[in-house]
C-alpha cells in the first residue's frame, strides 16, 4: 500500500472498488474529501486530524486518529505504525464503518462482524500485544453503548460494569480487579456475540458524533 499519484486511474479505483466494497462514485468523493482534508497531499498525517474542529471534543479522539495509521487495520499481516498513510491506506480503513450490505450471506456478514470487531479491539490495543485490559474493556462497552444514543451514559456505565465481572468470570476470576492481565481478541468476540456491531459501529462514526466522516464520506 502507498500513496497514489494525485488522481488515480480507472484501473486504480476498480482494484480499490474491490478491496474495500465501496462503489466507483464512492472512491471518487472519498478521494476528493482526502485531497481536502490533507491539503492537496498525497498523504495525510496526524495533524491533519489533530485540525478537525468536530473530533476535538470526542472521547476517543486519539484512538480513532491512531486508528488511522495503525498497520493491522491496513493488513492483519502488518504490525506497528505509519507515520503517514496514502489514499488507499485511508479508503481500507474507512471500509471498516461501511454498512454491510443486505444482499450478503450469512457467512459474509459473520467475517464482516468479525473485521469490525477487531478494528475496535485493536483501537484499545494500544500497545499491540494482543490484550485489552479490563479497564479498557470497560471503556469500549460503555462507548459502545452511550455513543449509539440509544442508552444513557450512567446506564452504559453500569452496564459495562456488569461486562467486567463477566469478563472476570469466564476467564476464571471473581473479582475483576483481580485481572491485570486483560483479555484476548477471541473473548472480545465472545463476550460482543449478542452486540449489534454492524448497525451501531456506523451510526457511531458515520452518522452522529464524527461529524469529519460524515462529511469525508457524503
Amino acid at each position: 500500500m502507498g500513496a497514489l499519484k494525485s488522481t488515480p486511474d480507472p484501473i486504480e479505483y476498480a482494484d480499490l472498488s474491490e478491496k474495500t466494497g465501496y462503489s466507483l462514485k464512492q472512491i471518487r468523493v472519498l478521494h476528493k474529501r482526502f485531497r481536502e482534508l490533507s491539503d492537496g497531499d498525497d498523504v495525510l498525517r496526524r495533524e491533519h486530524f489533530r485540525c478537525i474542529s468536530s473530533l476535538k471534543y470526542n472521547p476517543i479522539r486519539v484512538e480513532i486518529i491512531e486508528a488511522f495509521f495503525n498497520r493491522r487495520n491496513f493488513s492483519p499481516s502488518h504490525q506497528g505504525s505509519a507515520d503517514e498513510i496514502g489514499f488507499e491506506e485511508f479508503l481500507v480503513v474507512m471500509s471498516h464503518f461501511r454498512p454491510p450490505s443486505p444482499k450478503i450471506t450469512d457467512e459474509q456478514r459473520k467475517n464482516i462482524r468479525r473485521e469490525k470487531l477487531q478494528f475496535i479491539f485493536n483501537m484499545h490495543d494500544s500497545d499491540g500485544d494482543g490484550l485489552v485490559t479490563l479497564e479498557d474493556y470497560r471503556h469500549v462497552v460503555e462507548e459502545l453503548l452511550s455513543r449509539s444514543g440509544a442508552l444513557g451514559k450512567e446506564t452504559a456505565k453500569a452496564i459495562a460494569d456488569a461486562a467486567m465481572f463477566e469478563v472476570a468470570r469466564t476467564v476464571g476470576h471473581k473479582d475483576p480487579n483481580e485481572f491485570y492481565e486483560g483479555i484476548t481478541f477471541e473473548h472480545f468476540l465472545k463476550l460482543l456475540s449478542n452486540f449489534d456491531i454492524e448497525s451501531r459501529m456506523n451510526i457511531r462514526f458515520l452518522k452522529s458524533d464524527v461529524n469529519p466522516f460524515c462529511q469525508l464520506c457524503c
